[in-house]
């Protein structure tokens, strides 16, 4: 799930990365809202209120939107520059290393909640952004671009267009690599969901706060351990 890279990935492979990474996401994006009124998983409307607050001229709030989206780009840019840096090592699966980082930063402002007021909650936002930076940029390299979870837009529209390609079968024969694409496109959407729903009810109805940061953390910690587990497993079976 974490190693295969590009068009050596098959669907089951696709699809558990996408469960695992949409369905963290979905809580990041609950959670920072809940907390700060504030998008953390995708820098689209960001980007709108940085051009509507240099349009009214009020610059200090429009360099505040601007850190959010260079956050998520900085994010982006590291995750695909350790894996390129990294990548020729084969001891080192390479595509952990974004994950783990995100883990850190996950559980870090989780545990740092408990003894410490948010007293700077701008900088809490730029560093989720910068971790869902790190993970979409992991998923979009390890899946040759198929899988993306950290935001839904781009994901409904391709939805949009494989669903009208199902009526024409003559223009588009390949029917099983349409279903697959449909299939795995609602299992992010679907994850997506509980994960916010899921990041939603720790929140507010169990008074998590904060800490549900750390819930979706240990998702991506046993996920990873999981995948390392049962990759070592099929390895010795292979040598035996």
């Amino acid at each position: 799930m974490f190693r295969h890279q590009g068009e050596s990935r098959t669907l089951k492979q696709n699809l558990g990365i996408a469960i695992v990474l949409s369905f963290v996401a979905g809580i990041v994006n609950v959670t920072g809202f809940l907390a700060f009124m504030q998008l953390t998983t995708n820098v689209t409307g960001h980007f709108a209120l940085f051009i509507n607050d240099l349009a009214n001229l009020q610059f200090w709030r429009g360099t505040i939107y601007f850190l959010y989206i260079f956050s998520f780009l900085l994010g982006s840019f590291v995750s695909s520059f350790l894996i390129e840096k990294y990548r020729t090592n084969k001891r080192l699966n390479v595509f952990v290393l974004p994950t783990i980082i995100e883990s850190i930063i996950l559980l870090g402002i989780g545990i740092a909640s408990n003894f410490s007021g948010i007293n700077h909650p701008d900088i809490v936002v730029c560093s989720l952004l910068f971790a869902m930076g790190l993970q979409n940029s992991f998923v979009t390299k390890i899946s040759n671009a198929v899988v993306r979870t950290t935001h839904l837009t781009g994901l409904i529209t391709d939805l949009g267009i494989d669903l009208s390609q199902l009526l024409f079968p003559e223009a588009y024969p390949n029917r099983e690599k349409l279903r697959a694409n449909i299939k795995l496109r609602l299992y992010i959407i679907c994850f997506f969901f509980i994960g916010g729903f899921v990041g939603g009810f720790l929140f507010s109805e169990l008074e998590l706060h904060l800490n549900t940061l750390i819930f979706a953390a240990l998702v991506l910690l046993i996920s990873l351990f999981y995948d390392d587990f049962r990759y070592r497993i099929l390895k010795r079976k292979k040598e035996n």
